[in-house]
């Protein structure tokens, strides 16, 4: 059946005159208040303005213990194997990242540090990982590090443009730590983890894409929020000079359930403070409440929204599935072994656990 488009323009038009009623009553409140609302109106009306994103060509994931993986991923077992690294953008998740450590030390060949003393929005930070190399002397002998200091950013000037100089920054470090055309790269934030069985299959088979992204769990303050499967940014590369680290989209295929995507998953509020101050959408926070400590304990525990905005959805029915507080996870199966193992230790990133620390 044809729609006219005469009849969609009519539809539109209510919705078209509501919000530039709305942009006109903005202009006459407080600024903050005005950008506090013009970013929820922005993002109630991303739906009209941005179309969901192209499906991917989803590769089915097989695993089970002590089967040939590759041939049930219609692959060729390699005569020898692949060289892994993975290429770390590194701000304050020590704990993450030494989760992360312990889950891939065996099928990486390298990890590439690159660690900053500015956050992208340009705050001043300490060298968390220089400042606590002991805690990773078990995974010294496959660490390359470099720190930064990049050029302060100028008033007015966008974080993304911070965020670039760090990229920039990774390829030149991921050249300098030896990567050879066909070894493959992790491009992948500190907070987004693959399975150790994820990187095996790009270590052992021969006729996976050159450039796959990696469907991860997508959990918020914890393993005890899953929002949902939809992370999909972080990428394993078939490196050949002139490909930059990114964290975009790349390619049209993925490889499913690849591991585990944990944002804001900080062991204190200080952390979550500096968090939602220091990284590229520093912009919600637009009243001092929202950095109240009591407000995001609260926030952590019952699974609402830290910014206190609307689901980034570029539908309206996704939007409105997930508006309001997630429900809770009791399953704390087939997480990373290195955060089981220390259960105690990371009782704050498992089920039942929410409450944090202040410092």
């Amino acid at each position: 059946m044809r729609i006219n488009s005469r009849c969609l323009r009519r539809q539109k038009a209510p919705l078209v005159i509501l919000i530039i009623v709305i942009i006109t009553l903005l202009l006459f409140i407080p600024r903050n208040t005005a950008k506090h609302y013009m970013l929820h109106l922005t993002y109630f009306t991303r739906p009209l303005w941005e179309k969901p994103e192209k499906p991917f060509t989803m590769i089915t994931h097989y695993y089970a213990p002590g089967i040939e993986l590759c041939e049930l991923h219609n692959w060729k077992e390699r005569t020898s194997e692949a060289k892994v690294y993975d290429a770390i953008l590194f701000s304050v998740e020590l704990d993450l990242l030494e989760i992360r450590l312990h889950e891939l030390y065996d099928v990486v060949e390298k990890f590439i540090i690159l660690e900053s003393n500015s956050t992208f929005t340009g705050l001043s930070k300490p060298l968390h990982f220089k400042l606590n190399q002991e805690r990773f002397k078990f995974a010294q002998d496959k660490i390359v590090y470099k720190a930064i200091a990049p050029p302060p950013l100028k008033k007015g000037e966008d974080p993304f443009k911070m965020e670039e100089y760090h990229r920039v920054s990774m390829n030149e470090l991921i050249v300098s730590a030896g990567v050879k055309t066909s070894d493959w790269v992790l491009m992948l934030d500190v907070d987004e983890i693959p399975s150790e069985n994820t990187v095996q299959l790009f270590r052992k088979c021969d006729g996976i894409p050159d450039i796959v992204h990696l469907q991860l769990r997508n959990y918020i303050y914890s393993f005890e929020f899953m929002l949902d499967m939809n992370s999909w940014r972080g990428k394993a590369v078939k490196y050949k000079p002139g490909i930059g680290y990114s964290h975009s989209r790349k390619s049209d295929m993925m490889l499913a359930d690849a591991g585990w995507h944990c944002s804001f998953c900080f062991s204190t509020i200080k952390d979550f403070e500096f968090k939602m101050t220091g990284y590229s959408h520093s912009d919600r926070v637009h009243y001092d409440y929202i950095l109240d400590p009591e407000r995001i304990q609260k926030v952590i525990c019952e699974g609402s929204d830290i910014f206190d905005m609307l689901p980034e959805s570029n539908t309206y029915k996704e939007m409105f599935q997930k508006w309001g507080k997630l429900p809770k996870q009791t399953s704390a199966i087939e997480l990373p072994k290195y955060l089981l193992q220390n259960k105690t230790r990371f009782s704050y990133l498992l089920p039942g656990g929410c409450k944090r620390k202040a410092e």
